[in-house]
């Protein structure tokens, strides 16, 4: 390695007797450990150390321990002085600074000097180093130092009496009654040598007792095996697939199991990688170094399991730690459930970060697939709206406007389960404490201001235990952690979030929390929800005590009989108020309650008030108002009847409000005056609420005008105001029907944000995606390549062949309609997915316009293509009439077609009256008895119709057409220019508004 009277640099790894030491190089050129020297001192003898089963030469011990403390670890100076090949040995001369080791060894009495006569040149170059020696040596002698003491029987006394090895051949050696007596408590020791980066053999002083101890909680890479068989115990625990140490490990091999394998097998096992680096990484830190062990249990094998501590100044290190940190070492189950709870979450959490950050041993580890992923940059606050079980809330978003549906957030508590609530409908029975956990967050929560920081989104399929309506369905859910803010004021409470409810829950004992697998998004508070569990487990409380829950019956009416409801009337009628809990809002005026008195759940309905039916305007307004202000809050009812769907009729007040009164002052109801309003308690209150709203002209009042009379069924009359709207034509279809959206609508704005955010990959794999008629999927438009929402129409039969398939869809929120390939679809979330089409179907009130097919068809679409469709064009659209039998059009969706006068903005004269005065539309039949609105709208339009008669423009070129009793005209021959073909629809700049 190095040629004679050359000095090299070196640090000393090991002491391994008075005279001699390891030494390894302070830089290396290539990857692992450093090159490394053993170094006899020139010209000494120490005295020898035992072998297994001998005995120390006196003072063996004390010079080994002089020379040890005096230089381990520490930088030195070296040169070869010579070598003897027949022992294999080399002898140089060591510096530790400015002084010379063999010099400070001599002088304290550790070793004598051997005296010259070897090899002549030998003895030429060391003659003057010796010489000193000698000199130093005499006056050791004469001091009585070292080895040298002329104390009687010292000789005697520094022979260590070595108690049996239980290295090798333990049968004798008592590792539980070491146990017994040592656990938990520091063991003074000296590393006397490292097997691997996990397992040392040491001397516990002060009986230098030498055991062999693995190192708890984890385990280093392989050394491999030799050819030679092997006396002496070593780990071998199985490696799990892909280094992750979850798998169920084996204890190590007895030494006879060791014999047993090497006998069968003497082939060769080569090293794990980074074994040599993780050994050579124990070496540096506590070969010879005096270290304390704490011993944390024994194997089945009678192994030695502890913790391994050694000092550094005056820090503390931990060995076992800083292998897994450094990547050198991986996390095994068995033995770290032998150590504390934290300790034991130390290793873990080391592990995973290495993982992570892929070091070592982990530079080619590739994470288990995950269903979750984080959310970053989602904290907001809000309004608890509803609680829908003990691990899941609904939270109204104080950043969208009041009252939105899109306001509310479904936020599943992270980290957590609660038991399941069930499901009466599918007769699913509440698991035990899952009411419990519900109530306590109603109480807890319900209407309060919450701060809400989003976690992470998983993933749910039906093999996880939710109820989908399809084998391959899947559902999206969002994890966050939920806050109640501090009641204490001040900047100490403003710097933290709140009490973290989670914890709550976890705390009452009224849920779990989840043990996640490596690289799953959990809680950014999962620590103190594990802290919480155990207070609630040593507690013995709720779900972690064994007591079984209290049992509760609940009647719920609102699955039941109409006649069983009515059973129930004279129970509910005994008292003048009952107190009851708002369960759920089922439309602006009718609710789900729960009657904590009687045990049961009803169907209950504001009496003598109205609000829009579902789909109609304003009603999923409704629903969110009631939602704010009564869902799941304790209320007060008075039953007086119940209808014959088995649906309570009455009042309610939250607190001292009338709950009807919330809607009345917002615009979204009316009152019913056919209802005696004699029999609803606080019923001027009431109409004071709807006479200021109409006032104001709030919602469903838009248009109210004051003294409008109309019979209504020939028998009431009633003040009616006609719907009005502010729309934009989207689609003309021909035949007089029409598309439109709503300006101002909210829900646009929100869609269109939705779909401005979505990130959208590549097409979907052929096979992994096959949409079916009626499904709600993305697609992108043709004309502008943006994409929207879409109802498939029509697909291929069977799979998806190829990503050229042709798939015909029907944009839900423009009404237009294109076939589309396989390429342009893309599958859409649930969330963005379940919100009503934006496109409403319209038709000219009062008019029959030729169908496409028909003489002058194609020109009234042309002309009522010109006249709607532009760059933002607006129009008023009163309505006239509500066609809810589906308002089928071929290939176009159904839903209610509105009859509608169509106003533009700018314009004297409706588009109705228009294309009566150009001829290309005619008026609907009258009949005998006509509504006295519908007749006054037909006398204001015929002048239009005569007009176009008397001047024979359009179809009136020949004189009156046919009768109105026949069904339908003759269809005229194409070549008029303008629709040659039956399935092609006119097609306007649908997409204008984006």
């Amino acid at each position: 390695m190095a040629s004679e009277d050359q000095w090299f640099k070196g640090r000393v790894k090991a002491v391994t007797s008075g005279d001699c030491l390891v030494i390894t190089a302070l830089a290396q050129s290539r990857p692992g450990p450093p090159p490394e020297k053993t170094i006899t001192l020139s010209s000494l003898i120490a005295p020898k150390l035992a072998r297994r089963g001998g005995i120390d030469e006196p003072f063996a011990w004390e010079s080994r321990e002089f020379l040890r403390k005096l230089c381990i670890g520490k930088e030195i100076a070296f040169k070869v002085d010579y070598k003897v090949e027949a022992i294999g040995r080399e002898f140089g001369s060591v510096y530790l600074g400015s002084e010379n080791l063999a010099k400070l060894v001599v002088q304290n009495g550790w070793a004598k000097v051997r005296e010259p006569g070897g090899q002549q040149n030998q003895d030429k170059v060391l003659k003057p180093y010796i010489e000193e020696l000698l000199q130093v040596e005499e006056m050791a002698k004469q001091e009585g130092l070292g080895r040298w003491s002329k104390v009687p029987g010292a000789a005697e006394a520094s022979v260590r009496n070595l108690p049996p090895s239980a290295v090798g051949d333990s049968g004798d050696f008592d590792a539980m009654g070491l146990l017994a007596a040592s656990k938990g408590k520091p063991m003074e020791a000296i590393v006397e040598q490292v097997r691997d980066g996990s397992t040392i053999r040491v001397y516990l002083l002060p009986e230098f007792q030498f055991v062999q101890v693995f190192v708890a909680g984890l385990q280093a890479p392989s050394m491999g095996r030799r050819s030679t068989q092997e006396t002496v115990v070593e780990p071998d625990v199985t490696s799990a697939p892909n280094g992750d140490a979850s798998a169920e490990p084996r204890g190590p091999l007895t030494s006879a199991q060791r014999l047993v394998a090497s006998a069968v097998s003497s082939v060769e096992v080569s090293s794990d990688p980074f074994a040599m680096e993780a050994k050579y990484f124990t070496e540096l830190r506590v070969l010879n170094r005096d270290v304390r062990i704490v011993l944390e249990g024994v194997d089945k094998f009678n192994n030695l399991i502890g913790s391994v501590y050694y000092s550094v100044g005056e820090t503390v290190k931990d060995l076992g730690l800083e292998l897994v940190e450094n990547g050198l070492a991986k996390y095994v189950e068995w033995s770290a459930n032998m150590m504390e709870e934290e300790a034991k979450k130390k290793l873990k959490a080391a592990e995973l970060q290495c993982k992570k950050n892929r070091v070592k041993m982990w530079s080619n580890y590739v994470p288990p697939a995950s269903n979750s992923k984080a959310i970053h940059d989602q904290n907001f606050t809000g309004k608890v709206v509803e609680v829908v079980s003990g691990d899941c809330l609904v939270v109204a978003d104080d950043s969208v406007p009041f009252g939105s549906p899109m306001a509310e957030r479904r936020v599943c508590l992270s980290s957590i389960r609660s038991p399941k609530i069930g499901n009466p409908r599918r007769e699913e029975k509440p698991a035990p404490y899952a009411r419990e956990a519900k109530e306590f967050l109603r109480q807890k929560l319900i209407g309060k201001q919450v701060n809400v920081q989003m976690e992470y989104q998983r993933k749910i399929s039906p093999a996880d235990g939710a109820t989908t309506s399809g084998a391959g369905d899947s559902r999206v859910m969002d994890f966050g952690s939920v806050f109640l803010p501090s009641a204490t004021k001040g900047d100490a409470a403003a710097a933290t979030p709140g009490v973290n409810i989670a914890e709550l829950i976890i705390a009452r004992g009224l849920g779990t929390v989840v043990r996640h697998r490596d690289f799953e998004e959990r809680s950014n508070h999962y620590e103190a929800l594990l802290a919480a569990e155990a207070r609630a487990i040593a507690g013995k409380k709720g779900i972690q005590s064994a007591k079984d829950s209290p049992a509760m019956h609940v009647t719920d009416l609102t699955v039941a009989s109409a006649k069983k409801a009515k059973d129930f009337l004279p129970s509910l009628h005994r008292s003048r108020r009952i107190s009851a809990v708002v369960e759920y809002v089922l439309s602006g005026h009718r609710f789900k309650l729960y009657i904590p008195k009687e045990t049961c759940s009803i169907a209950f309905a504001f009496s003598g008030v109205r609000c829009p039916g579902r789909g109609e305007p304003y009603s999923e307004e409704a629903i969110a108002l009631m939602r704010r202000k009564i869902m799941q809050r304790d209320v007060e009812i008075e039953i007086e009847t119940v209808d014959r769907t088995g649906t309570f009729l009455g009042s309610m007040w939250e607190g001292k409000t009338n709950a009807a009164m919330f809607l009345l002052e917002a615009g979204v109801a009316k009152m019913q005056t056919g209802f005696g309003a004699d029999r609803i308690p606080e019923a001027h209150l009431l109409e004071l609420a709807e006479r200021s709203a109409k006032n104001q002209k709030l919602k469903i009042w838009e248009n109210y005008v004051e003294g409008e009379e109309v019979v209504d069924g020939g028998s009431k009359v009633e003040t009616r105001q006609k719907e009005t709207l502010k729309v934009v034509v989207t689609e003309v279809l021909g035949g007089g029907r029409f598309y439109v959206q709503t300006v101002g609508d909210q829900k646009v704005a929100s869609i269109q944000n939705q779909l401005a955010s979505l990130s959208l990959g590549d097409a979907p794999i052929v096979g992994s995606f096959n949409p079916k008629k009626g499904d709600i999927v993305l697609a992108q438009f043709s004309l502008d390549n943006s994409w929207n929402r879409a109802m498939i129409v029509n697909a291929p039969r069977g799979a998806v062949q190829s990503p050229e398939d042709k798939l015909e869809v029907f944009y839900i929120d423009y009404g237009n309609q294109e076939t589309v390939p396989y390429s342009a679809i893309r599958p859409v979330e649930a969330s963005v997915s379940s919100a009503p089409g934006l496109a409403q179907l319209c038709r000219l009130a009062y008019l029959k316009v030729p169908s496409l097919e028909e003489d002058f068809g194609p020109e009234a679409g042309e002309y009522l293509h010109s006249v709607t469709l532009g760059s933002g064009k607006e129009f008023k659209a009163v309505v006239e009439e509500r066609d809810t039998s589906g308002g089928k059009v071929k290939g176009q969706g159904t839903g209610t077609e509105l009859a509608v006068t169509l106003i533009a903005v700018d314009d004297e004269i409706s588009v109705n009256a228009a294309m009566l005065q150009e001829g290309i539309a005619r008026m609907e039949k009258r009949k005998r008895w006509e509504h006295k609105d519908k007749k006054a709208a037909l006398d204001a339009l015929e002048k239009y119709q005569e007009e176009a008669r008397k001047s024979r423009t359009g179809i009136w070129q020949y004189g009156d057409i046919q009768s109105d009793d026949e069904d339908s005209v003759p269809v005229r021959k194409p070549g008029r220019g303008f629709i040659k073909s039956d399935n092609i629809r006119l097609r306007g700049d649908c997409h204008m508004l984006r």
